[in-house]
């Protein structure tokens, strides 16, 4: 989406100072209904774009391989009540899945009265451009990607389709994220988000576009939708725009997953080593930033020998390649960014963050890719290396930006200055507004509780 903010409200939130996978456990022997439901809705977030990537592949068309997913998710919903959660959930929807979209093809083939040449089997899962390619590894080497999500990634980024459409589509089908937090990750209003998706699928429909796999020469027209929706996604994961936790782990280790399949497929691209090391950076510390309970840990109060020391030279290692892939050309917005996650992931205290250096980097970032997201965080780095008056001057400026009327982390963030500023029931009634904003259920408690240590929440 053109014009989107580069850095969301995680990364501002996480800067306040705020700042495996997972698995649905085993059920009793007689598991309640709801009990099952709340089970195959966890699974399904995580599972199901693997899902549709997957059926994508088989049957050549997105439209398709939503609604046979869809089939699966109610085939679930009506059986594991009566049978019970499978041994291996996961397993049984891919199961069920592969068997739909054989089904699909076989009464396509049907239609089209190629079986009789080829063998509905061979028609099925050997040549054309249905083929599961997934069992033979002859077919995975000479595929430019050889990963399902990664793959319809790329095909959702088709030239075809305007950039924001693009990665609504995307997030919609890959990322596990709904329309509203997709809506929310782009200020945006939700139902200019869903036209967009559902324009998305007309279009590629219409335009008969082919799910073909974009070779190598291909892939950097798409780069920077690419690497878009695999920073949302991790966004997401990093910090939840809703729900009843504050960080879904399962989503950062996808991107993360993804990043390090694209920059081996393009070792030549310096925002693709960005965006991995900002990556890398940011999931060191997913450990610490809850407690054992899953409510949040600021960044100023996490126990820092809890972040992945390894994760963080891994994330150094692919900042150091990137900036050397950019000296020629100047850092783009993820080097940038990783930049600035560089700056906390080396200080081994949190009193030796290096505030003026994070504040100018962000005044780079926000010259490059102009945003009043990103003018906040610069903010909350100012507040912090020059004191909060001048840091309210920044934040007072951004007040009428349409874009931030209702966002929570400029609420939180003029609130964090004010409270700074020894204004504590100002401070208080904007961490109140912040929390109402919020629809994450952890976030507004963290905020509530600020609201409360300020003089109390406004009723």
């Amino acid at each position: 989406m053109s014009g989107a903010p580069c850095a969301s409200a995680p990364a501002v939130l996480s800067s306040l100072p705020m700042d495996a996978d997972a698995r649905p456990s085993r059920l009793p022997h007689a598991p309640t209904q709801a009990s099952v439901h709340r089970t195959l809705d966890a699974l399904w977030r995580m599972e199901s774009p693997r899902l549709v990537a997957r059926m994508a592949r088989m049957t050549g068309d997105i439209g398709v391989a939503e609604e046979l997913a869809q089939d699966v998710h109610l085939a679930a919903l009506e059986r594991w009540p009566l049978d019970g959660v499978p041994d291996n959930p996961a397993a049984w929807l891919t199961t069920a899945a592969r068997r739909r979209a054989i089904d699909h093809l076989r009464q396509r083939s049907l239609h089209a009265r190629k079986q009789v040449e080829y063998g509905i089997e061979c028609e099925l899962l050997g040549a054309g451009r249905g083929a599961d390619m997934g069992d033979n590894p002859q077919d995975l080497a000479d595929d430019a990607i050889g990963d399902d999500l990664l793959r319809l990634i790329c095909v959702a980024c088709h030239p075809v389709l305007p950039p924001e459409s693009r990665v609504a589509l995307t997030l919609r089908l890959l990322g596990g994220l709904s329309t509203s937090e997709i809506a929310r990750a782009f200020l945006q209003p939700e139902p200019t988000v869903a036209q967009r998706i559902v324009r998305a699928k007309r279009t590629l429909a219409e335009k008969q576009v082919p799910f073909d796999v974009p070779g190598r020469e291909d892939l950097p027209e798409r780069l920077d939708a690419v690497l878009e929706v695999l920073y949302l996604i991790f966004n997401e994961g990093y910090a939840a725009s809703a729900g009843e936790d504050w960080t879904r782990p399962a989503l950062c280790e996808e991107a993360l997953r993804l990043a390090r399949v694209l920059v081996g497929l393009l070792p030549q691209a310096s925002e693709a080593f960005g965006l991995l090391a900002l990556m890398e950076l940011q999931a060191s510390r997913l450990r610490a930033r809850v407690d054992g309970d899953g409510m949040p840990i600021l960044l100023m109060d996490q126990d820092r020998r809890r972040w992945d020391r390894l994760q963080i030279a891994r994330g150094l290692q692919a900042l150091r390649r990137g900036e050397a892939l950019a000296a020629a050309e100047g850092y783009g917005a993820y080097l940038l960014q990783a930049a600035i996650a560089a700056c906390h992931a080396t200080a081994l205290h949190a009193e030796d963050t290096d505030w003026r250096r994070i504040a100018a980097l962000y005044a780079a970032l926000g010259r490059a890719r102009p945003s009043p997201v990103i003018e906040l965080n610069r903010a909350v780095a100012v507040a912090r290396s020059e004191g909060a008056e001048a840091a309210l001057d920044i934040v007072e400026s951004l007040r009428d930006a349409p874009a931030l009327r209702d966002y929570a982390p400029l609420h939180a963030v003029r609130a964090d200055v004010l409270e700074r500023l020894g204004r504590r029931e100002d401070a208080a009634a904007e961490y109140a507004r912040a929390a109402a904003l919020s629809a994450n259920v952890r976030e507004r408690d963290v905020l509530l509780r600020k609201a409360e240590a300020c003089g109390g929440a406004p009723e």
